[in-house]
């Protein structure tokens, strides 16, 4: 439906988007994932018209609209700051761009706008009488009122609290998927972005450095910026020594190394949820490659889990691990002595060293 083809922009002498290029599915939801400055509220900008690219092009259904202005484009547009008429009420806001409608019709669209993000009732009142949450439905129902084919949202919930927030994704998936509109989400919260796209494009210093479902961008992150900034990972110089063997300070691991040479350094990725925790004085049966002995250094209570600090001195490194904290929210007692760690091979992801990292060794 939209092709993005090597978008690029500079701001005077500093490049903001690196030769973008990435296609949008029909009723797709596309999260655009990274931390501020990387390029993404300036794509999103170029897609809605209120920028123009230095070079590249914007199609729409194979027409180019690289030209066009926002009006002519007229997608629905969702701001962080919601942007409401503060002296117009609700559904004269929704009513906003709907101008060229019959009156009935018009009042026919707002009331059904309303009561599809569950305003029905609250047309009458301005946008200070309502919470950032209706506010921002409110918003949510002017953008989708003109039943634009493309719906953009820049980071759309970070004003409001947690509770809200988590409310509102799922309510905004919901409507995404009734309408089959195809969506653009601007956030740099990761569980906003793997909870509620179809496809997350993760986007660093002004270039895509990988896309994917949320399931494959966690599960196999092929890069060191992806494999921090998605989720949680413990990350580990590391060199092969043998086909599928590793070493990580004194000690040899196993794990799948066939993209790496023999002698090569890398990178050895492990979320903390696949860290096994053992008693060092009831070791489990059965032999491992991949056992180690560690010491906790410090706990930190997460509700229903715990993220454990872990020494390894024959890894020559600390350690994350998650720990199911139970009914009493108490950790055993056995955590604060000395422990066997288990790092299963399939849960090892080998990654390349960054280039500045692979000249300075």
């Amino acid at each position: 439906m939209l092709s993005i083809q090597h978008i690029t922009k500079r701001y005077r002498a500093q490049p903001v988007l690196r030769g973008i290029a990435l296609d949008v599915a029909p009723g797709e939801f596309i999260s655009l994932l990274g931390p501020s400055g990387c390029g993404k509220t300036t794509l999103l900008r170029i897609l809605c018209g209120i920028e123009s690219p230095d070079t590249g092009s914007l199609t729409l259904r194979g027409e180019d609209i690289t030209a066009w202005p926002a009006a002519r484009r007229r997608f629905g547009v969702v701001f962080q700051s919601y942007a409401l008429f503060p002296n117009l009420s609700a559904a004269q806001n929704v009513a906003f761009g709907l101008q060229d409608l019959p009156r009935a019709q018009r009042a026919e669209r707002v009331a059904e706008m309303l009561a599809l993000v569950g305003l029905g009732d609250q047309g009458h009142k301005v946008p200070s009488q309502l919470s950032g949450g209706q506010q921002q439905r409110v918003a949510l129902a002017r953008a989708l009122a003109p039943r634009p084919e493309l719906l953009l949202l820049d980071e759309p919930l970070s004003a409001l609290d947690a509770q809200v927030r988590g409310g509102l994704q799922a309510e905004i998936r919901r409507l995404q998927q009734q309408l089959g509109i195809t969506t653009v989400m601007v956030t740099h919260d990761q569980d906003e972005a793997l909870s509620m796209a179809d496809r997350v494009v993760v986007m660093h210093e002004g270039r895509i450095e990988q896309q994917g479902t949320p399931q494959q961008l966690y599960a196999r992150p092929e890069t060191r910026f992806v494999a921090g900034f998605v989720g949680r990972m413990n990350l580990l110089p590391a060199r092969v020594v043998a086909a599928n063997r590793v070493e990580v300070g004194h000690t040899r691991l196993h794990c799948d190394t066939q993209a790496f040479r023999t002698g090569s350094t890398l990178l050895l990725g492990l979320r903390p949820e696949a860290v096994q925790l053992h008693r060092a004085d009831t070791p489990p049966a059965g032999a491992t490659d991949n056992r180690v002995r560690a010491r906790l250094l410090e706990a930190q209570f997460h509700g229903p889990t715990a993220l454990l600090r872990l020494h390894c001195d024959s890894l020559q490194a600390t350690l994350d691990a998650h720990w199911p904290t139970g009914v009493d929210a108490r950790l055993p007692d056995w955590l604060h002595g000395e422990l066997l760690l288990d790092l299963p091979a399939p849960a090892l992801h080998t990654l390349p060293l960054p280039e500045s990292t692979r000249r300075a060794a």
